[in-house]
Order: C-alpha cells, then structure tokens, then sequence
C-alpha cells in the first residue's frame, strides 16, 4: 500500500528544500523556488498519489526527499 503525505508534510519539506511561499488561493498554495513554481492543495489529511506525483515533477524533486 502506497504512502500517503498530509499537505502540511508537503509544504515542510518544500520549505525545507529551499522553495518559499508565495499566495494561496481558495484551497490551494502557492511555492517558488529558481523558477519553479509548485501548487500544492492546502488543508488536506492525504493526497492522492497522481497529484503528489505531480508535485514531485513540478519541485523537480524525488520521492526520497520526503522520507
């Protein structure tokens, strides 16, 4: 069974990475970092594999970072 990460661990370790908060929109956020703009969905217990998988291709980060 696949892990699941809460928003609030996406946004830390984006944070973390270097990325800084830019707006937040309705129930989504908003991160840049060198040009790399991420959307993350706020407020939320899991997100879904696809989007997180997504997120990962827009931070142009790896799965391992989040361990």
């Amino acid at each position: 069974m696949p892990k699941f990460y809460s928003s609030r661990h996406i946004e830390c370790v984006l944070l973390r990475c270097g990325f800084t908060f830019i707006s937040q929109k309705g129930s989504h956020a908003k991160f840049e970092k060198d040009g790399y703009v991420v959307i993350v969905p706020a407020n939320r217990k899991e997100v879904p594999i696809g989007t997180f998988k997504s997120i990962l291709r827009q931070a142009n980060l790896r799965d391992e970072d989040f361990k």
